[in-house]
């Protein structure tokens, strides 16, 4: 069933636990991760570090814990191309406070395409395409200008001074959520959108973004 944007709330991290050190991640559909003593639990939102560039500064829903393993949640590491055996060593962090925006407007999102070299070799009149990654993703919306000082705000405000590493997080009305692991930057200069002073918003992407249905 089609559904439409309306009642999806955006929140963003404002404060993580320490970081724990992550001894190695398995190579399996869904990624086990060995951290002693980690202290999390079933649904919690980590940010993931790992020496595995396709998984680094990634963001996922943590489930199956046990006292020093967790599973990163749609994280398939099963491509050891990819994914080289014992190569996934590093650190995580859980999310452990979240402000909810309010009065927000003109949610959009650019980038995750793939980026493509066009190559023809001088003995072939055939131009053909090497596929190199993919674009870095940006999200943007507006917020009404008089919500300054609330606590959406501030976040912002004090997200984008520090130009620190965080978490936004869209959660449809149906339950389900998207994580995109990036940087803050709020333009507090005023304009105009649908009649009404609004300042915008900006979220540079680190990685790509995680999808969960409800």
């Amino acid at each position: 069933m089609a559904r439409t944007p309306t009642g999806t709330i955006t929140s963003v991290a404002t404060a993580f636990s320490a970081a724990k050190t992550v001894s190695g991640i398995s190579n399996a559909a869904e990624a086990v991760v060995s951290a002693t003593a980690h202290g999390l639990s079933n649904g919690d939102i980590v940010e993931i570090t790992s020496g595995w560039g396709r998984l680094n500064k990634r963001a996922f829903r943590v489930k199956g814990v046990t006292t020093d393993t967790f599973v990163l949640e749609k994280a398939s590491t099963t491509n050891t191309d990819f994914y080289p055996a014992g190569g996934g060593a590093g650190s995580v962090r859980k999310a452990t406070t979240w402000v909810q925006g309010d009065r927000t407007l003109n949610h959009s999102t650019s980038g995750g395409d793939p980026k493509e070299v066009n190559v023809k070799f001088i003995e072939s009149d055939q131009e053909f395409t090497i596929n190199d990654g993919f674009t870095a993703i940006k999200r943007t919306m507006s917020m009404d200008a008089d919500m300054i000082d609330t606590p959406f705000y501030n976040a912002l405000r004090d997200l984008t001074e520090a130009q620190s590493d965080t978490i936004i997080q869209r959660r449809a009305r149906s339950g389900a959520i998207s994580l995109i692991p990036g940087k803050v930057a709020l333009n507090e200069d005023e304009t105009e959108d649908q009649g009404i002073a609004v300042v915008k918003v900006a979220i540079n992407g680190n990685s790509r973004t995680t999808r969960y249905g409800a």
